[in-house]
């Protein structure tokens, strides 16, 4: 067997996703952005190995804060504007269905 690259150290660790409700591994965490690591992999393993120390050895600058210290919407601004593009949707159907 041949050992993990630095990239796959930690990839059959298992947690409990706080965003999918289930068990899953870091190699999912490590690339579940479009091959960048989720924005709550730092919180999420902290406790289980120096998670930031091995991201910013793997990452670019540019990568690192595209996902570690870029603002996310709060939910309830997402939420409404999901709300707003399910009524505008809605509304454009029933026109075209008037007409």
């Amino acid at each position: 067997m041949t050992s993990p690259t630095f990239h796959q150290q930690h990839d059959e660790l298992l947690i409990r996703c706080p965003k999918l409700g289930a068990l899953i591994t870091f190699a999912y965490c490590r690339i579940e952005a479009s091959g960048l690591p989720c924005t709550r992999a730092l919180s999420c393993w902290r406790d289980r190995f120096p998670v930031e120390s091995f991201f910013k050895e793997i990452l670019s600058d540019k990568e690192w804060k595209n996902q570690f210290e870029a603002h996310a919407k709060p939910k309830l601004s997402s939420l409404l504007e999901l709300v707003d593009s399910a009524l505008n949707n809605t509304a454009g159907s029933k026109t075209r269905d008037n007409e």
